[in-house]
């Protein structure tokens, strides 16, 4: 499923426009990133929780060279499904 699938989607479950929906889609998308940009976590009861980790600067080997390099340190994404998402998957 793609974005204008999710878009459609939603739009036949709200009974919204597909205008309107893809808005709220948007707007749901940039609340979450906002949120993580702040270091915040966001926690959807029942679907998962979105949050940001840091991975810290490590020594990595070109595999061409074979020579080490190092990696600087980031901030990642993360996503845990909570317990009903997993079990409707099951």
């Amino acid at each position: 499923m793609n974005k204008t699938d999710l878009t459609n989607a939603i739009a036949a479950k709200a009974g919204l426009t597909k205008v309107d929906a893809k808005k709220a889609l948007e707007a749901g998308v940039e609340a979450i990133t906002e949120a993580l940009k702040a270091g915040d976590k966001v926690a959807l009861v029942g679907f998962g929780t979105f949050s940001v980790s840091e991975r810290g600067e490590r020594t990595g080997i070109n595999p061409q060279t074979k020579q080490q390099i190092k990696i600087a340190a980031k901030k990642l994404a993360k996503f845990k499904a909570g317990a009903e998402l997993d079990a409707a998957v099951q």
